[in-house]
């Protein structure tokens, strides 16, 4: 006899931003007394506030959603009022995507209208495309078209999010000057334009460190206002920053919240990573070398995640995170060329971890 399905419905996975901070979004929406500009859900005030984190009149705690300079946000939200594009640009975890999908969510109500940049990508992605059985049957009609995130936020008034976009081929990126710069995407199929509604933006991602990326012209270039997003700028504020994303992802992988003890390991992770980035000891005193690997706050908060993981299921009743379960992490995040960074991160371990009062019981499993 067959089983029955459950009805229920399952709990999501990664949840969006408008979703998952939905009750935060309402409140700033309720108590926002700023002018909002055309389509946009809050005022440019209460988005900043939103990012960065406030307690409300009301009490209601607005969590901070970006940790640095408060500057940064405020400029990349003014860029978003003007007619000019956003570009955000940093190396590989620098929050470019979590910016750009909580901007998204606080300005628009809805992050989900989204291009992924790859090398394969069409004009399709970026302009729209065709139902081919209904093409065929009918020839060109508005019925017919596929529209692309784009063409949707232009008829709605919505933020769209570009990823990678540097990673998209040259000819195809050039398509979107004319959306850019006359706010309408021609339709010479069926000889009609799609004119962009007010509250329509592009927010787009870039980074000069992944392999395969295709430089900007200088014309698409001055439709965007570029704002760079840095890497933390102390040691401090990168502990932070991957202690709050951690915590708040440790719910989402149904691990036990985090203890005291795993703040003593993620200072000690951070430590590394920063070194080997930077290729010098945080005191200034030991020269390294550094990897092949980006080893950016992104990764710093997966090799926490993963490490946490292995010492919920696989570790001591006490869900404590042991020096074992971060050396295995650790190791796999820093060594991706066996070649090249095996021998980097060896000199580093005998150099600087061996030596460095404290380190002892993360030497002997990492030796």
């Amino acid at each position: 006899m067959a089983k029955k399905k459950s009805s229920a419905t399952p709990t999501v996975l990664r949840p969006h931003a408008e979703t998952a901070y939905a009750a935060e979004l309402k409140a700033l929406a309720e108590q926002d007394k700023g002018t909002r500009p055309t389509g946009w859900n809050l005022s440019p005030r209460a988005v900043v506030t939103y990012l960065l984190g406030d307690t409300l009149a009301d009490g209601t705690e607005i969590t901070t959603k970006y940790f640095g300079d408060r500057r940064l946000i405020e400029v990349a939200v003014a860029s978003l009022v003007t007619d000019r594009a956003l570009l955000l640009v940093g190396v590989p975890g620098t929050a470019k995507t979590w910016v750009s999908e909580h901007l998204a969510a606080a300005i628009s109500g809805d992050s989900t209208l989204l291009v992924q940049g790859t090398a394969g990508m069409s004009e399709d992605a970026l302009r729209y495309g065709w139902n081919y059985a209904r093409l065929l049957a009918e020839g060109p009609s508005e019925a017919a078209m596929v529209p692309s995130p784009v063409m949707t936020g232009m008829q709605a008034g919505k933020l769209v999010r570009l990823e990678e976009l540097t990673r998209i081929p040259s000819d195809v990126q050039d398509a979107l000057i004319t959306i850019l710069s006359e706010k309408i995407l021609p339709i010479p199929e069926l000889n009609k334009e799609v004119q962009a509604v007010r509250g329509f933006n592009i927010i787009a991602t870039a980074n000069d460190r992944d392999k395969g990326v295709n430089e900007l012209s200088s014309a698409l270039r001055r439709r965007f206002n570029t704002v760079v997003l840095p890497l933390p700028a102390t040691l401090e504020e990168e502990v932070r920053i991957v202690t709050d994303r951690s915590s708040a992802a440790a719910a989402g992988m149904e691990l036990p919240p985090v203890k005291k003890d795993v703040a003593a390991e993620i200072t000690r992770l951070v430590t590394i990573f920063r070194e080997l980035r930077n290729g010098r000891t945080e005191d200034g005193r030991t020269q390294v070398k550094s990897p092949s690997s980006t080893l950016s706050t992104a990764e710093a908060i997966s090799v926490v995640n993963q490490s946490r993981a292995l010492s919920h299921h696989f570790g001591s009743d006490d869900d404590a995170l042991q020096p074992e379960h971060l050396a295995a992490s650790l190791t796999g995040a820093i060594v991706k060329d066996r070649g090249q960074d095996e021998p980097v991160w060896r000199e580093y371990l005998e150099v600087v971890v061996r030596n460095r009062k404290g380190w002892e019981d993360l030497w002997e499993v990492l030796k």
